[in-house]
């Protein structure tokens, strides 16, 4: 989108500073865009390693917190989006495979159970310095998966960069049993319905 476009809509919607999403995830962007709000896009380079003895919860939250914070320094007069995911299974932090035998193994671990998605949201005001931070759980019970259907769906949909081992806006809703959360956009990484309230906060009316 060129900037002439971007500022255009900044006006036409009343928001007074430029929006970015501090995220290199497409589905974090495809579920931004929903808002139809203009924004651009800036990823952060935040190292994710989880801190020792943190909570998975407190492991989230300040990720999320670093990535927005990460974008400031490129942006300081803008509201910035960032969140984080963290997935939890009888106390193991369950991350982000990145191949085909860690996947297999989550999805072994998570059948027939029920596994704890902590997806933290964060939203920075870079010119006020105002954080906003808010932490949506859903519970998420798996089915009882085949050997074959694990080997089945890493095949087809090779979710090695997502949480879990899972692309639940794609495939991946097919491993689910069920789910409880405040936000289903949330298990997916992007919270709208806490993004809304958060961006009304700053006098960003979505409709």
């Amino acid at each position: 989108m060129s900037k002439t476009i971007l500022k255009r809509l900044l006006k036409t919607q009343n928001i007074a500073q430029k929006l970015v999403l501090g995220s290199s995830s497409s589905y974090r962007r495809d579920l931004l865009w929903r808002l139809q709000i203009p924004f651009e896009v800036s990823s952060p380079d935040v190292d994710e390693t989880a801190l020792s003895g943190e909570l998975p919860e407190a492991t989230a939250c300040r990720l999320a917190e670093a990535k927005v914070r990460a974008v400031a320094t490129s942006y300081p007069d803008a509201l910035i989006i960032a969140a984080d995911q963290v997935a939890t299974l009888d106390g193991i932090q369950l991350g982000k495979p990145l191949n085909y035998a860690n996947a297999t193994k989550q999805l072994y671990f998570m059948r027939g159970k029920e596994v704890i998605f902590h997806t933290a949201l964060s939203l920075f005001n870079s010119r006020s310095g105002r954080m906003q931070s808010r932490l949506i759980s859903s519970l998420v019970k798996f089915r009882e998966l085949s050997d074959r259907q694990v080997g089945n769906y890493l095949a087809k949909e090779q979710p090695y960069h997502c949480t879990a081992s899972a692309k639940y806006e794609g495939l991946g809703i097919a491993l689910i049993e069920r789910m409880v959360s405040d936000d289903p956009n949330a298990l997916i990484g992007l919270p709208l319905i806490t993004l809304v309230e958060m961006l009304a906060h700053e006098g960003v009316e979505v409709v």
